[in-house]
């Protein structure tokens, strides 16, 4: 990390032009190693793999401004700030003149190891770790040599500070450098700095974007207006795969401020003048539906289909020793079901989207975090070539997954409607429409056999798995999908850490074909394969007589990180102390995304009713870039993972989603959340995300402290009135 960085001018390219007078640097960092998705195919060396490497852009204006341009899409997490603060301490800049902005939907701004425009997989920083810093390097080194040659010095003896090079008592301003260093050749050689050097990397940052964000200057889809821009909303057909039989558009087009009715492929669009008059317009349509052959969906004969096909094997996704020879041997064998129900995202803002189209191309105003897959939908239903299509990203309102769609669905429909108004428009999603729009993540249900030894340690492990999967018909299928077995549906399972401490074990997998749209929701599959792991371990602590954390020690011995945040979170909870009448303890861990996170909760249960007091989270994430950002991500995660296991759930009835709003598909409320403390293990190992991964072991951590304080196992999410 602190050698010098060999950078040839094929592979390290530098762009120069005058930005008001300035220096604008592209860059180009080679790929040392490549990462790949859980259960993806390398395909380095072959055209598949042949990927263009993003580029990211730094200006710096002769007031000396600078400018950092993401290749990542900012919705919370932090990342408007994280990505600045990698360039601007190599380049030693002043911080208060860092600017940020998002950059345009291109193939230079592939992901460096997912080969697409896309902000997802808690990768951003990780993923920018090198190749931010290298850039900042770059500069720092194009500038000291600007200065050399103005002050006839040798390069080395100056050094930078705060946006100025210094000579003695000179100091020249990066702006007023900016002009020359545009014309100097890319050095072929640049130093990193040591981490033992670094003033702003690890270091509590304030965000760059909170200001615009309480003053309300702050840009997100909702705001888009322009001259002639108007709003529409889509009447859905109320049953997934259903269509249009016919339409009456009479009384819409009566309400004031509607100018159009339109059909387009997911139902029928009204145009109007704002949002008010294209919703009471919808309101007034009369569309009789063909609700096609989802008509009986039913979420209670899912869940009998689900069981049936858990009876029997389905297909390996992990397998050692003799697991059915072992079970026979077992001193005493626990079995289990643990089911989780479909979860919509519903990101506080919903999802919206705006497309003018005009005789040279179509731009799109939206908040997305799949670029690439939104402008090659859109030139495909315009007959456009990509970079025909100019994508404006804008601040999203939360995404948690819903904003990165494969199937382009809302940035699709939007260029739909807005090709046939023959105007600009804006397509807006209500929440009812959110909530019922489909892109779910799963229902999975999860059945487990296990024997234990004479020292109730497990000897044999078999789970059988039931659930839809998110890659099949998606471009990620090839990769992600592996003789039947969808990596993302088995992930924390098949490749659990306490799998891996036991010889006999199987795994297998039953994909369950179904009409309901389901994506990746946050954190993934380990969001409900994390709550199925951790509260088995917790039953088989229970049966064997043994504390949760020293059975959980036990079994993990040999995994270090999953032990130092095990450790540390029933530390800092005070895990051997006595808690007040009535407050119970639960305990869980579990690594996604290359972090290792443990929650313990502190409940109560009240009549039926639970109330979680304080969470006490611990994180391995490697090296925390911004420590503040990370914390609020903890947070974030533990609210979001306590509205999925206390309260949240999407069911079917006569074909249709059974929520609508808030009040019948409830997330956590202000009022009701815990003490939230968060502790970083401080760590050299590598890098992993904090987007996500604190969500997997809320749930069952709350879910063990209820069992602690009611002998109840909760073994369906959500917890609901189950207690009462």
């Amino acid at each position: 990390m602190t050698a010098p960085l060999n950078i040839s001018r094929r592979t390290f390219i530098k762009t120069t032009a005058l930005v008001v007078g300035g220096l604008v640097i592209a860059f180009n960092i080679p790929q040392a190693k490549r990462f790949l998705l859980p259960g993806a195919k390398d395909t380095a060396g072959t055209d598949a793999g042949k990927l263009p490497a993003p580029n990211a852009f730094l200006r710096i204006g002769t007031d000396n401004t600078i400018t950092v341009m993401l290749a990542h899409s900012e919705m919370g997490q932090s990342i408007w700030t994280t990505l600045p603060m990698l360039i601007a301490e190599e380049l030693d800049a002043d911080w208060s003149k860092i600017k940020v902005e998002h950059a345009k939907a291109a193939p230079e701004y592939i992901h460096t190891a997912y080969g697409i425009q896309i902000t997802g997989g808690s990768s951003t920083t990780w993923s920018e770790f090198d190749r931010y810093r290298q850039a900042g390097a770059l500069t720092r080194a194009l500038l000291v040599a600007a200065a050399a040659e103005e002050l006839g010095v040798a390069a080395d003896s100056l050094k930078t500070e705060n946006g100025f090079v210094i000579s003695g008592d000179k100091k020249i301003s990066y702006g007023d450098l900016a002009e020359t260093a545009a014309n100097l050749e890319t050095p072929k050689t640049v130093m990193l700095k040591k981490p033992e050097d670094w003033k702003i990397i690890g270091k509590a940052t304030k965000r760059l974007d909170s200001p615009e964000k309480i003053n309300g200057s702050a840009i997100f889809g909702q705001d888009v207006h322009f001259d002639g821009l108007k709003t529409a909303m889509v009447a859905r057909s109320p049953v997934f795969g259903g269509t249009v039989k016919s339409f009456d558009a009479g009384a819409a087009k009566k309400i004031k401020g509607v100018h159009n009715v339109v059909q387009v492929p997911t139902g029928v669009a009204v145009i109007a003048d704002n949002y008010w008059s294209a919703k009471q317009g919808r309101d007034a349509l009369k569309v009789e539906w063909d609700l096609g052959v989802n008509a009986g969906l039913d979420s209670k004969k899912m869940l009998e289909e689900y069981r049936s096909l858990a009876a029997k094997e389905g297909l390996p996704a992990a397998k050692a020793g003799d697991t059915e020879s072992a079970l026979s041997k077992a001193a005493q064998v626990v079995e289990a079901e643990y089911i989780l129900p479909y979860l919509a995202h519903s990101p506080m803002e919903p999802l919206n989207c705006a497309v003018k189209i005009n005789a040279d191309g179509c731009e799109i105003w939206t908040g997305t975090q799949m670029q690439t897959t939104d402008q090659q939908a859109a030139a495909k239903i315009l007959g456009l070539k990509p970079e025909q299509v100019k994508i404006h990203t804008l601040f999203l309102g939360g995404g948690f997954g819903r904003r990165a769609n494969p199937a382009a669905d809302f940035v699709s429909e939007a260029v739909h409607v807005a090709k046939a108004a023959g105007m600009p428009v804006k397509t807006v999603w209500s929440r009812e429409d959110d909530i019922k729009g489909g892109y779910y993540r799963p229902m999975f249900l999860h059945k487990a056999k296990i024997g234990l030894n004479a020292d109730g340690m497990p000897d044999a492990w078999e789970h059988i798995e039931v659930g839809q999967s998110i890659m099949v018909g998606t471009p990620f299928e090839q990769f992600m999908i592996k003789d039947g077995v969808d990596a993302t549906s088995v992930e924390g399972v098949a490749d659990s850490a306490y799998l891996k401490a036991i010889p006999n074990h199987h795994v297998s997998l039953h994909t369950v074909k179904a009409s309901i749209p389901v994506l990746w929701w946050r954190s993934v599959g380990h969001s409900h394969s994390a709550f199925a792991m951790e509260s088995l371990i917790d039953e088989l602590a229970h049966a064997a007589g043994k504390d949760p954390l020293q059975y959980r020690r036990a079994l993990l011995k040999d995994h270090p990180r999953h032990l130092a945040a095990l450790n540390l979170a029933a530390e800092k909870a005070g895990w051997d102390k006595p808690l007040a009448k009535g407050i119970f303890r639960g305990i869980a861990v579990h690594e996604s995304f290359g972090s290792y996170v443990a929650h313990v909760a502190e409940v109560s249960v009240t009549k039926g009713a639970v109330k979680v007091h304080r969470v006490v989270c611990a994180i391995d994430c490697g090296l925390s870039v911004n420590p503040d950002s990370l914390k609020a991500q903890m947070e974030s995660s533990v609210s979001f993972g306590l509205g999925a296991a206390l309260q949240s759930e999407i069911t079917f009835g006569d074909g249709m989603v059974q929520q609508s709003n808030f009040h019948d598909y409830k997330v956590m409320r202000m009022a009701d959340m815990p003490k939230i403390e968060v502790y970083i293990v401080p760590s050299t190992e590598k890098m992993g995300g904090v987007g996500e991964p604190a969500v997997p072991p809320i749930a069952p951590a709350v879910t063990n402290a209820i069992f602690a304080a009611t002998g109840k196992r909760i073994r369906s999410l959500p917890i609901g009135d189950q207690l009462a």
